[in-house]
């Protein structure tokens, strides 16, 4: 029973905050405008994720979500578009493992879309059709990236025998 009363107290003594939601850079480049608007071709496009937190105070985190999309017809880049989508969080109450979480999930899908209407409005500003970003599992990918990291190091100390 006092563990059930200790765990209710913890539970309400976390507490996570909003406090800012920022564009912390942006760019776009078509580097071969206007001629590639003429380019017959299907675009490949690509897509990378990343994400960062940094401390910035005591219970208080600023997290990155950085996305770039690459759209190529054939050899030529069409558009290059970089979004790093930023959020200052008061994450307080949380033990360790849980904040990680937070921060590593929770967090980035508060970003996500207001990334994508960055990379959305930035590609349609430049001439090319709406590019809309599908939903992404942060919860997928944070336990995928611990499950690499426990492999790691399980795998660390074999490599060193």
């Amino acid at each position: 029973m006092s563990d059930n009363t200790a765990n209710g107290q913890a539970a309400a003594q976390a507490q996570l905050s909003v406090q800012k939601i920022y564009i912390k850079d942006s760019s776009f480049e078509a580097p071969a405008a206007p001629h590639i608007f003429q380019e017959p071709g299907q675009p490949q496009i690509q897509l990378q994720l990343g994400q960062q937190v940094n401390a910035l105070a005591q219970d208080v985190f600023e997290v990155v979500l950085s996305v770039t999309v690459t759209c190529k017809l054939g050899e030529k880049t069409a558009y290059l578009c970089e979004v790093q989508q930023a959020g200052i969080f008061g994450v307080a109450g949380f033990d360790d493992a849980n904040r990680d979480a937070v921060l590593g999930s929770y967090c980035p899908n508060v970003l996500f879309p207001y990334a994508r209407q960055a990379v959305s409005d930035a590609v349609q500003n430049g001439g090319f059709p709406p590019f809309f970003l599908q939903p992404i599992n942060f919860d997928a990918l944070y336990a995928e990236a611990m499950a690499r990291r426990a492999e790691g190091a399980t795998a660390a100390p074999s490599l060193n025998a």
